[in-house]
């Protein structure tokens, strides 16, 4: 049995990354590919909750890891919860190819451990401040590909976008930046397309 690819999503608090997990999930479904969900939270099992009320997905899918005090501890010190959850979904569901890895809320020192997650994505938003590239935490300039999500907060913040790009294009050495609105489903199929080539292998 062929494992499946799994792909870490993390990133600060409010970044917005259980929105683009619910973006993603259909538009991955539309490719046919064969997905699963696990989210990580301190204490509790709230955004798997959130994952399963939204109808997108077979609620028995979503499976919650509860990280305890440290979010990050789960996905890099000690990733085993995460990879027995993997394992879970493996078994339930023969021919699984692929599953998002959540990470809890965290700073932008989070990283994934390569024994969790064969490839991740880190998620700021503008409104956290134009300021976030420059200060070249792990998870910015360290992750495969950086989302940059809430780009029509721009104009209500203060932030200069195009700068802001700009940096944090400059701090990843030509690793990919990308860019979304995951209320108004912008900039999904990008990250679709990213998944399809460099983690699924598929075009």
């Amino acid at each position: 049995m062929t494992a499946a690819a799994r792909l870490g999503i993390g990133g600060p608090v409010g970044s917005g990354k259980t929105a683009l997990v619910e973006r993603l999930i259909p538009a991955l479904a539309n490719r046919g590919v064969n997905l699963a969900v696990i989210t990580n939270d301190l204490v509790t099992a709230e955004d798997a909750e959130r994952v399963r009320r939204s109808g997108l997905i077979d609620p028995a899918r979503v499976l919650a890891v509860e990280a305890g005090a440290c979010p990050h501890t789960v996905i890099r010190e000690d990733p085993t919860p995460n990879i027995e959850a993997c394992d879970e979904l493996e078994r339930a569901f023969p021919g699984l190819e692929l599953i998002l890895v959540e990470s809890g809320g965290d700073n932008l020192a989070s990283t994934f451990s390569r024994d969790l997650a064969d490839y991740w994505l880190f998620v700021i938003d503008v409104a956290g401040g134009d300021d976030i590239p420059r200060k070249r935490g792990p998870g910015v300039v360290k992750a495969d590909a950086l989302i940059i999500n809430k780009l029509d907060l721009a104009p209500h913040v203060g932030v200069n976008l195009e700068r802001m790009i700009e940096e944090a294009r400059n701090v990843r050495d030509g690793r990919p930046v990308l860019l979304t609105n995951c209320r108004e489903n912008e900039g999904i199929e990008a990250i679709v397309d990213l998944i399809d080539r460099d983690v699924l292998f598929r075009s």
